[in-house]
């Protein structure tokens, strides 16, 4: 395989030394080459872990050559999102909030246990990221709600200020920002006289970049279509 790494931000060398002969090329606008057209696109698959201002530019390209394409960044608008979505019907697409193994593990579990306690149990969503990071909740957090509302059909509430009295029937979610946090995620499960608390913590950005190279290498080859890790780790229909 060979990839070609759009962003060199901390993910994007990361990722781009973890590849090694794998790599390509880097295209970002911190490199020489700005643009994946002027590239001589002699490479297997495309990995974004760069800014959602990007995206015009890889979806141009995608469109005309049809490369695989691995969508790692986070903070699109609906309006973006769509437009990932519609590239998947000409090139094999696949993009996931988060790519560290670990999580998507945890995200299988939270749709295994919620249907199951969701009757009984209050659901509270706390997440946690360094200083730097721009969004917020973040887009693994949306994924664990979106897998929750899919389980329950319960509101959400995002970060609770002044008078709100709480109803089942809601999701609660909060972000906390500081320092130089990998990130954490806790899912956790409030009852009477008991807790339940899925957790995963990060230890480094390490884990990201691995199973975006996993995800890439599973890409190559598979017919156009939208793809999660999901997909990845527990195989896909499409």
């Amino acid at each position: 395989m060979k990839a070609a790494v759009v962003g060199y931000g901390a993910m994007g060398k990361i990722i781009s030394n973890l590849l090694g002969d794998e790599l390509k090329v880097n295209v970002a606008p911190e490199c020489e080459i700005k643009d994946l057209a002027n590239t001589d696109g002699d490479f297997d698959v495309i990995i974004d872990f760069s800014n959602v201002a990007n995206l015009d530019m890889i979806y141009n390209y995608v469109s005309k050559t049809k490369t695989p394409v691995i969508f790692a960044t986070t903070g699109y608008s609906d309006a973006q999102l769509k437009k990932i979505e519609d590239l998947s019907k000409v090139a094999p697409v696949l993009r996931s909030a988060n790519f560290s193994l670990g999580v998507i593990l945890l995200n299988r579990l939270v749709k295994e246990i919620t249907p199951i306690l969701k009757d009984d149990f209050d659901i509270e969503v706390i997440e946690a990221h360094h200083n730097k990071k721009l969004d917020a909740p973040s887009g693994t957090a949306k994924m664990l709600v979106s897998s929750i509302v899919d389980a329950t059909g319960f509101k959400v509430t995002e970060g609770r200020s002044g008078y709100c009295p709480r109803t089942h029937e809601e999701i609660g979610v909060s972000a906390v920002r500081g320092g130089t946090i990998v990130g954490e995620h806790d899912v956790m499960y409030c009852g009477d006289d008991e807790i339940i608390t899925l957790k995963h913590s990060a230890s480094s950005k390490k884990i990201f970049a691995i199973g975006a190279i996993k995800a890439a290498r599973w890409l190559v080859g598979k017919p156009n279509g939208y793809y999660d890790m999901e997909d990845v780790l527990f195989g896909s229909n499409k």
